[in-house]
């Protein structure tokens, strides 16, 4: 006999985005929802994220006059996925996804609205589609989280300006051209007085944008929903009742509290990618790999779901989703940067190996970056590799810490993170690698920038190396010369942004034991849940996507109320 001391319909381990859509959902179909966060901040790495979600087949596609088609997404992924798709989870995410969308949009605070350019990233592939799948939440204003907002786990500070302040690329945009548009000019003015007022009353800004201002909104919807949110609670243990969960211990504030969970618990607690250890067992290059995920993504879900009977996916072609990473130890504090989408693809960079050669497409995406730094190019190890541009670019561009102009780089200068030197052979040396190698890299590299051509790679010879390339550029908005002195370089090294290795689940997000079947009142989503996609990443927002589509179909298991209905739920 368990005595409880507290009471719940749904347990929901962690608050990222796949938590909180539970919680919402679950509020929504009348249940209680309490939200047990381990660390003193609500939103997970789902804050600190792009925030974009991935939803094929999506309303807004067909509203703007592009519908989509579930047989076409389901090609795509087949191709990308591979031998590691499981088709009955890739099909239920096709089919749901879009009615967890239209729920969201019109029943909570989040707001989802397609971007119709944004190409898959196997842009080329038959089903692939050029935009519209990918969906950003609407910029949120923080102030009307009131006390909630401090709650807030914030973006990462390398990601803001002036002490706190959140930027889109359109932001940096018109804030460089301040002084040469009317219409830049006031868009610059407008977010710097936005700044300045809400430094009055919050300690960073309150305009929030991509992943923060998701995180935001979900937080927004639960709060109205009457969810109940614990933070500073350390999930120990779940608690079974013949096969059954029924409940979950934690610490909090220090003591031990049994908590009875009347329809059942939630994982998502964010995955292991934050685990030292469960990174050296699955992870290439372990050793020197650098996660960006928060302190809280440490497999605490994962080894809650084994002990209660429940397994863990076997890793297919990738444990964890990669990004190549640079790091800066100024004043002996590391500050991790994830090249996602702000350099590698822009005209005037290369990357090059320890044999001072290029080794890979430079605007592929980042987890296909990140797979080239792992093969051998017979020549040179690509771990680390260096981010190689000029004066001309850094100025225009940034390079990952390194802001654009007017922003100064000296003190990258000085720290040893940025490395820059008055010709190519200086550069060489100082990198380490073959002077007269990397002088014929870059030349090689300004020909292929003059014929608008990559003969090596064919940088900039898919739709999405050209989207996140520079239109105004030509010939190819991914290539450009390397010849304005001086010249950079950034070392980078193998990271990641989340784990793809997680819990087994069926199709209604229930948690599988070594037989196949489903652990009553237990289930998993977000990077808690073994990835749909097999370790691969054929798009912008395949993590949010999912995780929020299976915390959507969790809470109506829970609650009795499974989206359109399952077979398994049927015949259960």
């Amino acid at each position: 006999m368990i005595n409880w001391d507290r009471e719940a319909d749904l347990v929901v381990v962690g608050s990222g985005a796949a938590g909180m859509s539970a919680a919402i959902v679950a509020a929504a179909s009348g249940l209680d929802a309490l939200v047990l966060e381990k660390t003193d901040r609500i939103g997970g790495s789902t804050a600190i994220s792009g925030g974009v979600v991935w939803v094929p087949g999506n309303r807004g596609m067909a509203e703007a006059g592009a519908p989509d088609s579930p047989s076409a997404a389901l090609r795509y992924l087949e191709q990308v996925i591979g031998p590691a798709l499981r088709r009955d989870m890739i099909e239920t995410y096709v089919r749901v996804s879009p009615e967890m969308v239209d729920w969201f949009n019109s029943q909570s605070a989040v707001r989802l609205a397609p971007r119709m350019y944004a190409p898959d990233y196997q842009s080329e592939l038959d089903g692939a589609s050029q935009g519209g799948r990918a969906l950003d939440p609407l910029e949120y204003d923080g102030r009307k989280l009131g006390r909630w907002f401090d709650r807030l786990r914030a973006p990462l500070p390398q990601t803001m300006i002036f002490g706190g302040m959140m930027v889109s690329r359109a932001d940096i945009d018109h804030l460089q051209r301040a002084f040469r548009s009317w219409t830049s000019f006031r868009h610059a003015v407008r977010i710097l007085l936005g700044h300045a007022r809400d430094r009055l009353r919050f300690a960073r800004g309150a305009r929030l944008l991509a992943g923060n201002a998701l995180a935001a909104r979900l937080l927004r919807s639960a709060v109205d929903r009457g969810v109940r949110f614990e933070t500073g609670a350390d999930v120990t243990a779940l608690l079974s009742d013949g096969g059954a969960v029924i409940g979950a211990e934690a610490v909090i504030g220090g003591e031990t509290v049994r908590i009875r969970a009347r329809r059942g618990v939630v994982l998502a607690a964010g995955g292991g990618a934050a685990n030292a250890h469960i990174r050296a067992a699955h992870v290439p290059h372990a050793d020197v790999h650098l996660s960006m995920a928060p302190e809280g993504s440490a497999g605490d879900g994962l080894a809650l779901a084994v002990a209660a009977g429940g397994t863990i996916g076997e890793t297919v072609a990738n444990a964890v989703f990669l990004t190549p990473v640079s790091v800066d130890a100024a004043g002996g504090k590391r500050t991790l940067f994830p090249h996602l989408i702000l350099d590698r693809q822009k005209p005037g960079l290369i990357a090059v190996n320890s044999a001072g050669r290029r080794f890979v497409n430079e605007a592929d995406s980042y987890h296909d970056f990140v797979e080239g730094m792992y093969r051998d190019q017979g020549d040179g190890p690509a771990i680390p590799a260096w981010l190689i541009a000029d004066s001309r670019f850094v100025r225009k561009y940034g390079l990952g810490l390194v802001r654009p102009a007017p922003f100064s780089k000296r003190g990258f200068i000085r720290s040893g993170y940025l490395v820059s030197a008055r010709t190519i052979d200086e550069l060489a040396a100082k990198v380490g690698v073959p002077k007269a190698q990397l002088a014929a890299t870059i030349e090689a590299a300004n020909q292929a920038a003059s014929t608008g051509f990559d003969p090596t790679f064919g940088k900039g010879s898919s739709g999405y190396n050209r989207y996140l390339g520079d239109a105004s550029h030509s010939p190819n908005p991914c290539l450009g010369p390397i010849r304005t002195p001086p010249f950079h370089a950034v070392r980078i090294w193998p990271g990641d942004i989340g784990a793809a290795r997680g819990i087994r689940t069926d199709v209604d997000a229930r948690v599988l034991d070594a037989q196949g079947e489903p652990i009553r009142g237990l289930y998993a989503c977000g990077n808690d849940m073994h990835s749909i996609m097999g370790g691969s990443y054929p798009a912008g927002g395949i993590t949010l996507g999912p995780a929020m589509t299976f915390g959507f179909i969790a809470a109506r298991h829970a609650s009795g109320n499974s989206p359109r209905g399952s077979e398994k739920e049927k015949t259960a």
